[in-house]
């Protein structure tokens, strides 16, 4: 197996010997796996490593029992290891999502924080073939585009998936040579969840009833759909550059170009087009790309309303895409903690803040920042969008604008308006709810620690 993962490394490229790579570790097989493998390739490309773990709170002594059971393993390799709480129920309740998709949501955030903090140039995730093929039976099921048939990608941006060429009965082979033992998730069982009635009765019912090879070739399928999907993915760009112009906050598909495009193209391009002027890719279905579409057949003045408060108008030059409604300004907020004060508590709207001094870090949780209180220039301030809003988004210092970040995250423009910020002077520090900037991370010279805790009204569940 290891020589299997080795040649699928540099086969994609995903490992470099100045890479510093943050660790997803859950304790469970396929993380301890991960990086047991990870070791090994370090011997030979030199790579530094950073493990990081997301307690869910879900199950109790359970989940503690998982968090010591990583701590302790990654003392006995020598892996520096960092952990982190988070309160997924009710994270999930905040946000309106499953438990599954809020759990995926805050551990992103914790990796992404970590590969701020420790300046790390990749996140190393334990997906392996048979996560692949319930993803791709997942999206077939509910109904999908290629991008979904895709599964899930070996690398995608700065996260690489080392185990995605092996089975789950390969790890845990390796793991039983290794000797090494591992955390079980009691909750992997239940079919509770979609995900996981797949896992345990579709795919077995698949290689035993139908072809035993069913998993590997449901992955070979995949690496040929994401080769299709990338070469659309340019041909719709090249679409874009021929068919769609800007009028102020408007998108305008021209006709006449438009009816030149392929087929194939056309509902790809209209895709990308509703995606831009919403914000958003999520509840954006093939239907409403179909409506749009039919409004070509129209006579000019014909109007749709689509999701996230978008409206399609037909006109002479072709379909104009954009906001139905001028949209509603709020009346900022601005909230400023006073640097000369240890410790101070306040509120705006139904969000509890809490700003406390200290001379060293502690745990970390999503609903926290902690920073270096010294590099700090002005006085904090809680507040929402400005003119001139920036943010730090690598460890090398590098920044992005406030808005590109929102136009980049797919924020619906109705929402930007009132999301808090916490502020250095046009220094966004932290998009509560969302990211938080790379700049002033406390490290080992820190003297003073700033420590920013935000609750939405209800406690964070648990007791430092």
């Amino acid at each position: 197996m290891l020589e299997k993962v080795k040649s699928y490394v540099e086969k994609w490229h995903m490992l470099k010997s100045e890479d510093r790579v943050i660790v997803g570790i859950s304790g469970g097989a396929d993380s301890i796996c991960l990086v047991l493998v990870l070791l090994e390739l370090q011997k030979t490309i030199g790579f530094e490593m950073v493990a990081v773990h997301v307690n869910h709170g879900m199950r109790g002594e359970e989940s503690d029992a998982d968090e010591q059971y990583v701590k302790q393993f990654c003392a006995e390799h020598g892996i520096l290891c960092e952990c982190y709480f988070a309160e997924v129920e009710l994270f999930a309740k905040n946000r309106k999502q499953s438990t599954e998709e809020a759990g995926r949501e805050v551990r992103r955030e914790f990796f992404s924080q970590a590969l701020c903090t420790h300046r790390g140039t990749k996140i190393a995730l334990a997906h392996h073939k048979d996560d692949s093929a319930e993803t791709f039976l997942f999206h077939l099921a509910r109904g999908t585009g290629l991008k979904g048939l895709g599964g899930i990608a070996p690398v995608n941006g700065n996260v690489i998936r080392p185990l995605l060429c092996v089975r789950r009965s390969e790890i845990e082979a390796y793991l039983g040579k290794c000797q090494v033992s591992y955390c079980i998730d009691r909750t992997n069982e239940s079919d509770a969840y979609t995900r996981n009635r797949i896992r345990n009765h579709v795919i077995p019912y698949l290689e035993k009833e139908i072809n035993s090879k069913a998993v590997e070739h449901m992955n070979e399928t995949m690496e040929y759909i994401r080769q299709i999907q990338e070469f659309l993915e340019l041909q719709t760009q090249v679409a874009w550059e021929k068919c769609v112009c800007k009028e102020g906050e408007n998108y305008v598909v021209l006709e006449e170009p438009y009816r030149q495009l392929a087929e194939a193209i056309r509902p790809l391009l209209l895709k990308k087009v509703l995606t831009e002027v919403s914000g958003h890719a999520k509840d954006l279905e093939s239907v409403h790309v179909m409506k749009v579409q039919e409004l070509f057949e129209r006579q000019s003045g014909r109007r749709l309303d689509l999701p996230y408060h978008v409206e399609a108008k037909r006109t002479y030059q072709g379909i104009v895409l954009g906001w139905k409604q001028s949209k509603v300004s709020t009346v900022p907020v601005e909230q400023i903690y006073d640097m000369s004060k240890l410790e101070e508590t306040f509120h705006i709207g139904n969000q509890v803040i809490r700003c406390k001094i200290s001379k060293q870090k502690t745990s970390e949780k999503n609903n926290t920042i902690q920073l270096d209180c010294d590099i700090i220039k002005d006085n904090i301030s809680f507040r929402t969008r400005r003119e001139g809003d920036y943010i730090t988004i690598h460890p090398d210092g590098r920044t992005q604008k406030l808005k590109s970040y929102f136009i980049n995250e797919k924020i619906p423009q109705e929402e930007r308006n009132n999301i808090l910020l916490v502020a250095d002077g046009n220094h966004i520090l932290w998009v509560v709810g969302y990211r938080k900037s790379c700049a002033y991370q406390v490290t080992e010279g820190t003297k003073r620690v700033l420590e920013i805790q935000i609750d939405k009204g209800e406690g964070n569940g648990r007791q430092n």
